[in-house]
């Protein structure tokens, strides 16, 4: 049987894109939009993911995975340059992860992600692909009944090609529990409260960050300069509901509002070239979950 630790290790998701995974999900199906109440613009997001842990040792674990977003740009206001070959964005990540027990109370974890991340409207290229990667390690007493408020603690360093920055960065993600109903989690890419009713219904509320980086094979001249890459980046927060159908399986909705959203196309050396869209909107979530 998997200890829940080695789960939450191997199944980090972080500042890459979809920063909103929960760390114990085995399969995942997803679908987020943002309508624009004071444009024509929209944003959809389908999403699908799988991990696969593997026994190696009493304590060794590889995981293999993988992720599939396909996000839908209905771009409908009137640009000064051809949107067609921006309006499916394509990103899909291979996971290859590997834990092991460092003493009784840390287990560390390494984990390697390519990832394509493009318009492919063309064949593949080295442009369309991206490295990332991290090392983490893990302390979980969240089943600790000695303690009167359990509590899980991530640390880690990731690298991440999406950023433009040539150095890893830190990750924090700190979960407690303050009685049987009420729980926190304060990290990054997402920080929520969350109220357990029972064992079927949950309430949360939350604040999160989301977006992507793509390479855009067909390249576009604004404004006198070539763009070809396209970015997003949101500032989401709001409330939500979850239903466990199962003890796994797991049914959610979250709803709320975008406080920062930047959508915007780039130059090689990722300089903002042209902003499509700043204006802040409603955001909706909803999916269908198989977690540990």
């Amino acid at each position: 049987m998997l200890n829940k630790s080695v789960i939450v290790l191997l199944f980090i998701y972080l500042i890459t894109a979809s920063a909103n995974a929960q760390l114990t999900d085995l399969f995942r199906l997803e679908y987020s939009f943002i309508p624009k109440s004071k444009s024509q613009d929209q944003y959809t997001r389908l999403r699908a993911l799988f991990n696969y842990p593997i026994q190696i040792k009493d304590s060794d674990y590889l995981v293999f995975g993988a992720e599939y977003n396909r996000v839908i740009l209905n771009l409908e206001e009137t640009y000064p340059f051809e949107t067609s070959g921006l309006n499916t964005i394509h990103i899909i990540d291979f996971n290859l992860g590997y834990t092991f027990k460092w003493n009784k109370k840390w287990r560390i974890g390494f984990k390697v992600n390519p990832r394509v991340a493009s318009t492919l409207t063309r064949s593949i290229t080295k442009d369309d692909i991206f490295i990332n990667g991290g090392v983490y390690f893990v302390t979980d007493r969240m089943d600790d009944t000695s303690l009167k408020h359990p509590y899980r603690l991530v640390l880690g360093l990731t690298y991440n090609a999406t950023t433009g920055l040539p150095f890893p960065l830190p990750f924090i993600s700190y979960t407690r529990k303050i009685n049987e109903h009420w729980e926190y989690n304060l990290g990054v890419p997402k920080s929520s409260l969350k109220y357990n009713i029972n064992d079927k219904h949950v309430l949360l509320s939350f604040i999160g960050l989301d977006g992507y980086l793509a390479h855009l094979q067909r390249p576009t001249v604004v404004n006198g300069q070539e763009v070809d890459h396209i970015s997003l980046s949101v500032v989401v927060g709001g409330a939500g509901y979850q239903y466990f159908f199962t003890k796994h399986i797991m049914g959610y909705m979250y709803s709320g509002y975008s406080f920062r959203l930047n959508n915007v196309l780039r130059n090689d050396n990722r300089d903002e070239i042209y902003k499509l869209d700043d204006r802040n909107a409603f955001y909706l979530r909803t999916g269908i979950k198989y977690k540990f």
